[in-house]
């Protein structure tokens, strides 16, 4: 539903705009910058773009300051890899609105980010023989088993489907628990027993016939290595891949443990106001988990690409690694999603936990990556747009906005439009005409501009999507199809 990378644009944390100031801040503990490396890194501040750009438009790049006040974000962290090091790492802002400044050992909740180094440590059990890819996963788990369903038709959930999100199971993702609540065992989770917050993780359609993103499965997954080697998740994945790998502002441990709570950002939602109680307690640490920092998450970075070419394999062998970076359905590896071309693919993955949301990019072959992160709400949109810069900056050749024409039209036919359209049940998307301006406002959203690419078809700039306005045989406006990401939904008209 005119989604990014992270979020919803008129579904789930959408641009809630308000004015709280956000100090700059630089980063701490952090050698200055050479004059090289600090006019990259203005260029960066000053050159941050939305997924679609308006063809001529003067004003179509943004500074990271203003971007930050506009979209509530109290901070940010940045590292950037180039030639195979990390080049520079920096904060902007503030950890906590009375807090310090974000800087570069400034830990964040990774989300989803969680997965792909939860799935290395699996991978090494898998190499280690403890596990397997392809047998049932029933015959790993002994705390607990995932019950069979006529809708598998017969066939058995394996890691590698987990992994790759087609194992066909079901809870897409994990909301935490805040600080005076009960937190669930593992199993209670697994079940959907109280005082567990999601349902039960269930199959819904036969392993490996559809893509279908499942935080479930990774919890599945991490029931599967607590059993077979009876260890507590967060020291297993110590021992097997943060320290091999050097991460030492990294921890699985759900809450955070005493030594690392001076370095945690603290959560805000995207209104302004801070997650009450602070960060989420996530016991699906599998899936939602890690606190980390972008310098060690570009430190996991430079493991993968060094174990592929078979340099440095703390933790993989170079075949495993090119397993865990093969593309299947959905271009998804073994819990990493696969872009860029052919010829120069890029491993990356988004994360989004109450109050953090973050992304890292990573080229397998010339060393080239970024990693930001943020703690509000509304940090899915600003990651993207310092993404894109940093694209830009480097001559990457993915991550670049897309630009786009508008055309005139007659204001007559915008009036046509206007009027309330059902996506999904008790989810509506208004469009309204405000000075020849056609805006679309989802339930609970703020409204955004569209723009006309043709008499029927316009576009939004904070995504790259189209929403097109459908006539019915008497030639009245009866429906609109959202078109994004390869996706057509319709919704029609009240």
């Amino acid at each position: 539903m005119l989604v990014t990378n992270h979020r919803a644009w008129i579904a789930i944390g959408g641009l809630v705009i308000s004015f709280v100031a956000a100090p700059l801040g630089t980063a701490q503990n952090t050698p200055a910058p050479s004059p090289d490396v600090a006019q990259h890194i203005k260029h960066i501040e000053n050159g941050l773009a939305g997924a679609v750009v308006l063809k001529g438009d003067a004003r179509s790049t943004h500074n990271l300051a203003a971007r930050m006040k506009e979209l509530n974000v109290p901070g940010v962290s940045v590292a950037v890899l180039h030639n195979g090091v990390i080049e520079w790492a920096q904060g902007f802002g503030v950890s906590s609105t009375d807090g310090p400044p974000v800087n570069a050992e400034t830990m964040f909740q990774a989300g989803s980010i969680s997965k792909p180094l939860a799935a290395m440590a699996a991978l090494r059990l898998v190499q280690q023989g403890k596990l397997s890819l392809d047998a049932d996963i029933n015959t790993e788990l002994t705390s607990w088993k995932l019950p069979s369903d006529p809708v598998q038709a017969g066939k058995p959930v394996t890691l590698r489907e987990l992994l790759t999100h087609t194992g066909g199971t079901t809870v897409h993702g994990f909301p935490g628990y805040a600080s005076n609540d009960t937190v669930p065992t593992l199993v209670q989770v697994l079940n959907g027993e109280k005082p567990a917050n999601t349902p039960a993780i269930r199959s819904e359609a036969a392993p490996g016939t559809k893509w279908n993103y499942s935080g479930g499965g990774f919890t599945i997954m991490q029931q599967a290595v607590i059993d077979v080697t009876g260890e507590p998740f967060p020291k297993l994945l110590h021992d097997t891949v943060l320290a091999p790998i050097g991460m030492t502002h990294s921890t699985y441990e759900q809450p955070l443990g005493k030594e690392f709570q001076a370095f945690a950002a603290t959560p805000y939602h995207g209104d302004g106001k801070p997650i009450e109680g602070g960060a989420h307690t996530y016991p699906e640490m599998a899936a939602a988990g890690l606190w980390t920092t972008p310098t060690d998450l570009l430190r996991y970075a430079i493991e993968v690409e060094k174990s592929l070419d078979g340099k440095a394999n703390h933790v993989l062998s170079a075949d495993m690694t090119r397993q865990m970076l093969t593309a299947g359905m959905g271009s998804w590896g073994l819990g990493l999603q696969i872009g860029g071309s052919p010829s120069n693919p890029y491993f990356s993955h988004g994360g989004v936990n109450e109050g953090f949301i973050n992304i890292f990019v990573t080229y397998e072959k010339n060393g080239e990556g970024a990693a930001v992160m943020t703690n509000s709400d509304n940090g899915g949109a600003l990651g993207d747009e310092i993404m894109r810069s940093i694209a830009a900056e480097y001559n990457w050749p993915d991550w670049h906005p897309k630009e786009r024409a508008a055309v005139p039209v007659d204001p007559k036919i915008l009036t046509q439009y206007t009027g309330t359209y059902a996506l999904a049940p008790n989810f509506d998307l208004v469009i309204t005409d405000e000075n020849n301006q056609l805006q679309a406002q989802a339930t609970g959203q703020d409204k955004a501009p569209i723009y006309p690419e043709s008499d029927t078809t316009f576009f939004p700039i904070v995504v790259d999507a189209e929403i097109e306005f459908v006539k019915d045989d008497q030639g009245k406006v009866a429906s609109l199809v959202l078109h994004q990401n390869g996706r057509d939904m319709k919704a029609p008209r009240k």
